[in-house]
């Protein structure tokens, strides 16, 4: 991987700056990268040091006249050409993936920003009078001010949504910046800006919004290696879907070979392997594909575990993982994926549901209110044979997050049934909800189904999906691309009404930009294709062993009854394999990620020996 990581310090007293900046740039200097190790470059001035991990062509260190930048993305000169004519607000005149860090000597201040959907991720803490940042947690945590506590709500929240959302992180006292912040110290005082937030256009008219999508999508494409007249051969990974074929299509047409990759899993992987095949001959791509099994996903999880900078809650990543590494054999340094085109255009897997009516509200209002809520929850509220139907009206009438909530595979256990008693009394189990919440009623907009793609923006994007395919292509020693979160097409999404993000209306979106390409239509996909982990740990044995002794460690943690796991593996997962599998995958990435033996656990003096996290 790669990354930068520095602090910047008003006390009077220096910290030994070439010691602590080698032990925390150690992670960000690993050897997976597609050309070995990451050169490390560093600099320091009187406030302040920093490292930089990476490639020449990838990032840039600018130390001159006290201002000291390391930046991803944007060229640390224009950069500091921008702080000076303009300060923190700079930030807002930035387009692409980028993330930097900047310490200014002669002001004593600081500034930390990530793009407007967080492609590269930016951690920072204050430790008395020093702000500490990194690109990774763990480098964070090897700065000797920083601390490595485990924070317990940021374990709940991890089970919770499958991934901690931002700003939390799993180490105490660590922050995370949003999509679309920065960070700014001046005065002493440490100051979070949205410099940009998505604004969505509810009654957009727009004739032909397939042709805005070729556009922006094209425009993003051209700013990759391969379009910019660099001739780089290209990489995608392929699931047979409309948004993938949309831009390998666009990447073959500009010129140079375009290699498509597939994984498939066997029986009950919904002919993803055919559909990807079908969609490879149509684009004319160089196309490989790999079937895999539990033993090519027990070996996965191991490199995944060691990539991954937090637990990676979504299984999709051994999918990533091998197409990351069938690109890297043939040759290739990127790996493109369409990750961004379900949640922008209202397919995410998780919220999409919200913004649709469902089929209660669908019936005419009047032999609603005049018929069936009078009999139900009048003369017949005391009637047995009713009381299955009007529940089942009640869930269908509340809130779409009440929907979200009761939806949620943890709490349909029941907290009090899953966790230890005095791990509940450190953590607010309404807090993921909460926040959700609150994201869905700050969001710039009116319609449910842009409420929706607002949290995916804001959560499972930046802080499941992109880090999954950011680890496994890290893993395999290529590079991630995502061309649908470039700026034009986030922009462009924003600005399409909302009707075509909703019911089949990206599937007419996608398939009158593929005509307009001349290209066919590929068959409206089934539903998306889950790694079948449940499968596997039953049919297996050798997942099935690691499942079963990774969570038989981590009932020792005393995060979870043991009650619970063992209930959960013999006989919930059994009864539904697909459900309770990626429950295990979860508990089974968790710790995987602790037992690295990176992490000192939550502090025993202050919070009793019972919560130490370690296997007792």
């Amino acid at each position: 991987m790669s990354g930068l990581c520095g602090w910047i310090s008003t006390e009077l007293r220096r910290e030994p700056a070439a010691m602590a900046l080698a032990d925390m740039a150690a992670p960000l200097n690993g050897s997976q990268s597609f050309n070995g190790a990451q050169p490390l470059r560093s600099a320091g001035h009187s406030l302040g040091a920093m490292a930089l991990a990476a490639a020449p062509a990838e990032a840039s260190l600018y130390h001159q006249d006290g201002l000291l930048i390391a930046s991803f993305g944007v060229p640390a000169e224009a950069l500091a050409r921008l702080w000076r004519a303009h300060g923190a607000r700079a930030c807002a005149a930035l387009s692409g993936h980028f993330a930097f860090a900047l310490l200014d000597e002669r002001c004593a201040e600081a500034l930390l920003a990530v793009d407007r959907c967080a492609t590269r991720p930016l951690f920072y803490r204050m430790a008395g009078r020093s702000l500490l940042f990194a690109s990774s947690m763990e480098a964070l945590a090897r700065h000797p001010g920083a601390g490595r506590e485990l924070d317990p709500q940021a374990l709940f929240d991890y089970l919770y949504l499958h991934a901690v959302h931002g700003p939390r992180t799993m180490f105490a006292g660590q922050r995370r910046l949003a999509p679309g912040e920065c960070l700014h110290l001046h005065g002493g005082r440490v100051e979070r800006i949205r410099y940009w937030r998505m604004r969505y256009t509810e009654h957009a008219v727009d004739p032909v919004p397939h042709t805005a999508l070729l556009d922006a999508l094209s425009l993003a494409l051209d700013c990759t290696p391969h379009g910019s007249g660099m001739a780089q051969p290209a990489g995608f990974m392929l699931a047979g879907g409309a948004g993938a074929t949309l831009a390998a299509t666009l990447l073959q047409r500009g010129g140079g070979a375009v290699h498509t990759y597939a994984i498939g899993f066997g029986v009950g992987d919904g002919g993803i392997l055919g559909a990807a095949r079908a969609a490879a001959r149509r684009i004319g791509s160089r196309h490989r594909e790999q079937i895999i099994d539990g033993a090519d996903v027990a070996d996965a999880i191991a490199a995944l575990a060691q990539a991954t900078d937090a637990p990676c809650g979504d299984p999709a990543a051994v999918a990533m993982l091998f197409a990351g590494r069938m690109a890297r054999a043939d040759g290739l340094e990127r790996l493109h994926g369409a990750f961004g085109a379900a949640q922008l255009f209202g397919r995410g897997r998780r919220y999409a549901g919200l913004a649709q009516a469902n089929r209660y509200e669908r019936l005419p209002g009047a032999l609603r209110q005049l018929l069936i809520e009078p009999l139900l929850f009048g003369p017949g509220a005391r009637l047995p044979m009713l009381e299955g139907l009007r529940t089942r009206i009640e869930q269908a009438m509340a809130p779409p997050l009440a929907r979200l909530r009761r939806r949620n595979a943890l709490l349909s256990h029941g907290t009090a049934n899953v966790f230890e008693p005095a791990f509940l009394e450190l953590v607010d189990p309404d807090a993921p909800a909460g926040a959700q919440e609150e994201a869905w009623w700050l969001t710039q907009a009116r319609s449910a189904v842009n409420c929706a793609v607002d949290l995916e923006l804001q959560g499972d994007l930046p802080c499941r999906i992109v880090p999954a395919f950011a680890a496994a292509c890290a893993a395999a020693g290529v590079q991630a691309g995502l061309p649908y979160l470039d700026d034009a097409v986030v922009a462009m999404a924003a600005r399409l009404a909302p009707r075509h993000k909703s019911g089949n209306g990206p599937q007419r979106l996608f398939a009158k930009a593929l005509r307009e390409l001349g290209a066919p239509v590929p068959a409206p996909a089934a539903g998306a294709v889950a790694l079948p982990f449940g499968r596997w740990l039953l049919g297996d044995a050798r997942v099935r062993a690691l499942a079963y002794d990774s969570l038989s460690t981590l009932a020792k943690r005393r995060i979870l009854r043991r009650e619970f796991i063992d209930l959960l593996l013999a006989r919930r997962l059994p009864q539904d394999p697909t459900a309770h599998g990626q429950t295990v995958w979860r508990l089974l990435m968790l710790e995987q990620w602790l037992a690295r033996g990176r992490r000192d656990g939550l502090a025993a003096e202050a919070r009793g020996d019972a919560l130490a996290l370690v296997p007792g």
